[in-house]
């Protein structure tokens, strides 16, 4: 089965030897929108497009590390139905978490991408090899990121990271072909 998606040479590049992809969640893994139930209870909205990239960045050998400054339960069962295993929640500086994460793994920023949306994300965006953004996103952080989604936040731009990920580590259509 022959991948019917492609990505600038560039950015194929740039990524080919990510091991560590670092996530935000909202306006990221989601639109942006925070709700809130009568009990107080923030809800979240999930595609089920970047979970299952998540999945598969995992079974790459790519390890997805999630660092939020938001906690909640929904986004905990999410992430654990997913099997992610890093997560940072409730962190407001992200770099030192970013940099506790690599340090933890063995990796270095060279071996790291980061997806994110707005001015908390930039210190971790800024030293990594590839640092991608979803359309909309902040523009300081559109001007930092390397590759800008097609997808919307929470409407797969999660997954197209993820996409780009697996075809630089050469690993797309191997996964794909589980799926014949």
């Amino acid at each position: 089965m022959t991948p019917a998606l492609s990505f600038a040479p560039e950015l194929l590049l740039a990524a080919q030897g990510v091991r560590v992809a670092f996530f935000d969640v909202d306006g990221v893994m989601t639109d942006g929108g925070i709700l809130f139930s009568d009990e107080g209870e923030t809800l979240k909205r999930f595609h089920i497009l970047d979970g299952l990239g998540l999945k598969l960045l995992q079974r790459a050998g790519i390890e997805p590390v999630v660092i939020t400054g938001r906690d909640s339960r929904p986004l905990r069962r999410r992430l654990e139905a997913l099997g992610v295993k890093r997560v940072h929640y409730g962190t407001e500086e992200k770099l030192p978490a970013a940099q506790q994460s690599l340090a933890e793994l063995g990796f270095d920023w060279s071996q790291a991408a980061a997806m994110g949306d707005d001015w908390p994300d930039l210190p971790v965006l800024r030293r990594v090899a590839l640092p991608v953004a979803p359309p909309h996103a902040h523009i300081e952080v559109r001007a930092c990121a390397r590759h800008v989604t097609q997808a919307a936040a929470g409407q797969g731009a999660a997954r197209e990271f993820c996409d780009l990920l697996l075809v630089a580590s050469g690993k797309y259509a191997q996964l794909l072909e589980a799926y014949r």
